[in-house]
């Protein structure tokens, strides 16, 4: 399972909860996942998030392969250039 680190300001969506491990063969599987587990973090989810899979920060990675030892890191949309 992949181990999923929530960035510390989304954590007031999972009741302060910063590190779950889900199983998800890539990153619409874990983003639906991590819906149904915090419903909180639904509508952010929804609205747009950013992810670091192994240290390198995806944005809009819908179909993006995770590992089964893959670190990903939830963290809100990083917007800008």
């Amino acid at each position: 399972m992949a181990r999923v680190v929530i960035f510390g300001s989304l954590r007031a969506f999972t009741g302060g909860v910063g590190e779950v491990e889900i199983e998800a063969k890539n990153t619409r599987v874990l983003l639906q996942k991590l819906s149904e587990q915090f419903e909180g973090l639904r509508e952010t989810i929804a609205a747009g998030v950013s992810l670091a899979i192994d240290g390198e920060v995806f944005k809009e990675a819908w179909f993006t392969p995770i590992d089964e030892d893959s670190e990903v890191v939830v963290m809100p949309l990083m917007v800008g250039g």
